[in-house]
């Protein structure tokens, strides 16, 4: 059968005493909480423990609680303890247990704000650590003293309310804490006002701390702030207490109107001046500053029936300001009576009392000044031809004194006139040109020439008026219109290419230019025949030929007409390149004729032609024939030395100064002519013929130097084609010349196979296609193809 624990409960004293937590009992008892039943054998325990109250703050320690007893073993063989928070655990040295008599003894003082109860556990073991018991929970319960005073959750609560308002109306809430346990009478808590001045206008809720009106007569105007002392005690009100303070602040109801000081202002104002301030209009209002209910909103109600006058409020003094919105004439008018109210942005409480200065009367004298002259149209426009001669009337710039609505009294000068082109009466105003104004003057803008014209009294000091003249120069048509390209080129034939654009300028601005007519000169009726103009826009035409026209330069004149009143009109001579041309419109290379009149190659140009192609076959022959008999004296001759030194003309650009002539570098003059090379050419020193043209076709071009090495074999070919090219009195420019040079080092070899046979008959000249368009001509000419 079972181990039953015996658990005894000793209590303290007598009876329930040390149970319960009172001091003064006199000691532990054993509790035994079951009872054995009479008979041989055991019956079955059951027990419930009840926790154990024990109170805070009690400074009598070591205090004893309660014993516990196992019936397992013998007194003395039985070893108890007991764990848990107090004891093994955080707060630890709380508790503590006998091992041999299990009495369990507080060690500490209790505070239950910290921990407001313990649940341990105790063990009963033999001597050698068997258990002897199931372990049972023991409960200890701290009992709760008033060691805590209220607190408010702040030391100011605050609160708004407005003026005027009904009694209950709420104002704020305080509120406050204790510490003490909520359950028990240490922690109720009750609310009171201490102090609040008189007369008493709030009062709070005891058990919720709410504030609130009891009564009327709050004032802002009077009180604007009440500053109450509130109270908090426990114990119902008997306890402990704590005080804080509540300030409740009025708000401002518009309860009292905007009234002016006076019932009458009179001010002064200056004439012909405009947006300045002419006086102050004072009021006064008790509500509060800076509020719509403080600030004020002025109107003019009667007496300036044309808007010249204007009232805004100054937002810091909340005073009316009146200004002059329109310049005021003394001369019309020297006195003005205004009617002016004043009201608050925001709408009047309806307890508000009626205001007794809600208006005012506001007397304005107009003082008398000297105004300047006014001129009776400014800007004054006006209109005059260009060209006009001078002393041609301009207009009458004049103005009127607006003190004594006098001319006479008015005196004129010019302020600004850039090209002084214009001259001014100083009596009467009268403006006339003192000579002719350029059209191509930079002050001109879009045809507008602009003038500063003064106008000033004879008052002390004077006033003076500025006014401007514009003047527009207006277009003459003077000019007749002129070809914008006055030469061009087309086809001979009617049907190929886009003809030629004509176009025409005219320096007149519009409407004296464009549109331009174009029309051949009437005076040559053959032009018409041959030719025809077609209009495409307002500036340009096309010109083509009626029919085939002979290739070269046709001298024709065009008529252009403008579309001034009156037309200006004038003929104009056109240079026409007439060429024949390709399928796609455009001139063939060498067919554009070259002197006026001409029309193409003749037959004697053809021959001449041919001649030149053979004479320079027969240079290419011999040159050839020489450079391979000859090629290594020629080769030592043009490049002496070793012909692989790198520094036939390398310079040094890293010295400064001197230019060119400051270089070190190799002198290659000596190889521009070498001694063999006047077997090909002629005699050293003189370069050779020209065989390429046509004997008696004028004289042959300067010599030009031979290449001094294959580095300036380009520059040889590049002079020579511009020399053909340039020169008149040979054939045209795609003629084959004559190229008898082609340097020394290529490791190309020879451009031509001459040398290869001595009879022209066996050589096929189809690969001169091959050595670019230059050479077309002569594969055109000698190949088989």
């Amino acid at each position: 059968m079972d181990a039953a624990l015996l658990l005894a409960l000793g209590l303290l004293a007598q009876g329930l005493g040390p149970a319960l937590g009172v001091p003064g009992s006199r000691g532990p008892s054993t509790l035994y909480p079951w009872r054995r039943a009479p008979g041989p054998g055991r019956v079955r325990r059951a027990w419930v423990i009840p926790p154990i109250s024990v109170s805070e703050n009690y400074k009598r320690v070591p205090y004893p609680l309660v014993q516990i007893k196992s019936d397992k073993q013998p007194l003395g063989s039985v070893l108890y303890s007991v764990q848990g928070p107090g004891v093994d655990e955080e707060p630890r040295g709380v508790f503590s247990i006998d091992k041999f008599t299990g009495k369990v003894s507080l060690n500490a003082v209790l505070d239950r704000e910290k921990t407001n109860r313990f649940r341990l556990r105790a063990f009963a073991l033999d001597l050698g650590g068997a258990t002897l018991e199931e372990p049972t929970d023991l409960e200890i319960i701290v009992v709760d003293q008033n060691d805590n005073r209220p607190v408010f959750r702040e030391k100011v609560f605050t609160g708004h309310v407005l003026e005027g308002a009904a009694p209950g109306t709420y104002v704020t809430r305080a509120e406050a804490t204790d510490a003490d346990d909520p359950e028990t009478d240490n922690a109720a808590l009750r609310y009171s006002i201490v102090a609040q001045g008189e007369p008493e206008l709030f009062s709070i809720d005891a058990l919720t701390g709410e504030i609130r009106t009891v009564q009327v007569g709050l004032d802002r105007e009077v009180v604007a702030v009440y500053n109450l002392t509130l109270q908090v005690a426990d114990m119902s009100g008997d306890g402990l207490t704590a005080t804080a303070s509540a300030l409740i602040t009025l708000d401002d109801i518009n309860d009292h109107a905007p009234e002016f000081t006076r019932d009458e202002f009179s001010l002064e104002a200056a004439e012909a001046v405009g947006g300045l301030d002419v006086g102050r209009l004072e009021v006064q209002d008790s509500d509060l500053p800076g509020s719509p209910n403080w600030a004020a909103s002025f109107s003019i109600l009667d007496g300036d029936p044309d808007g010249q006058f204007a009232i805004r409020t100054d937002p810091k003094t909340n005073e009316g300001v009146l200004s002059v919105v329109k310049p005021l004439d003394h001369e019309s008018r020297e006195l003005y009576q205004l009617r002016v109210s004043v009201q608050n942005e925001a709408p009047l409480h309806v307890a508000a009392p009626k205001p007794r200065r809600g208006q005012a009367t506001v007397t304005v004298r107009v003082q008398d000044a000297n105004e300047a002259p006014v001129f009776q149209e400014n800007p004054l426009r006006t209109s005059l031809a260009e060209g006009a001669a001078p002393g041609t009337s301009v207009a009458t710039f004049s103005a009127r004194d607006p003190d004594t609505q006098q001319l006479q009294r008015v005196s004129y000068s010019k302020d600004y006139d850039p090209e002084d082109w214009l001259q001014v009466d100083r009596a009467t105003g009268r403006i006339w040109t003192q000579r002719v104004l350029s059209p191509a003057s930079p002050f001109l803008t879009q045809g507008w020439y602009r003038a500063i014209i003064l106008a000033s009294d004879d008052a002390s000091p004077p006033r003076t008026a500025t006014g401007t003249l514009s003047i527009e120069i207006l277009e003459v048509n003077d000019h007749a219109p002129e070809l914008s390209v006055p030469a061009g080129s087309l086809c001979s034939e009617p049907g190929l290419g886009p003809g030629l654009l004509l176009g025409a300028t005219d320096q007149d601005r519009p409407p004296h230019g464009a549109p331009f007519r174009f029309q051949l000169s009437p005076a040559d009726p053959g032009l018409a025949r041959n030719w025809s103009v077609s209009q495409l826009n307002a500036s340009h035409a096309r010109l083509r030929p009626r029919h085939r026209v002979a290739e070269g330069l046709h001298g024709l004149s065009l008529l252009l007409r403008d579309s001034g009143q009156p037309p200006q009109q004038r003929e104009r001579a056109l240079n026409v390149s007439v060429c024949r041309c390709g399928r796609d419109g455009a001139c063939l290379p060498g067919k554009a004729a070259r002197r006026a009149g001409g029309a193409g190659l003749g037959l004697g140009a053809l021959v001449t032609a041919l001649a030149s192609a053979v004479l320079l076959l027969l240079l290419v022959l011999v040159a050839a024939l020489l450079g391979r008999f000859h090629r290594r004296p020629l080769d030592k001759a043009l490049l002496p030395g070793p012909q692989d030194d790198p520094r036939d003309n390398v310079l040094d650009y890293h010295e400064q100064g001197g230019g060119e002539e400051d270089q070190d570098a190799y002198d290659i003059n000596q190889l521009r002519r070498p001694p063999e090379l006047a077997l090909v050419g002629g005699p050293p020193g003189r370069p050779p013929l020209r065989r390429d043209a046509p004997l008696g076709h004028g004289p042959l071009q300067l010599p030009r130097g031979l290449p001094g090495g294959p580095a300036d074999m380009a520059g040889f070919l590049r002079q020579a084609l511009e020399a053909a090219d340039s020169d008149a009195s040979v054939p045209p420019y795609d003629t084959a010349l004559i190229y008898d040079y082609e340097g020394d080092g290529s490791a190309a070899g020879t451009l031509s196979s001459i040398l290869s046979s001595l009879d022209d008959r066996d050589q096929d000249y189809d690969y001169l296609r091959d050595w670019g368009p230059r050479f077309g001509r002569l594969a055109d000419m000698y190949g088989h193809s």
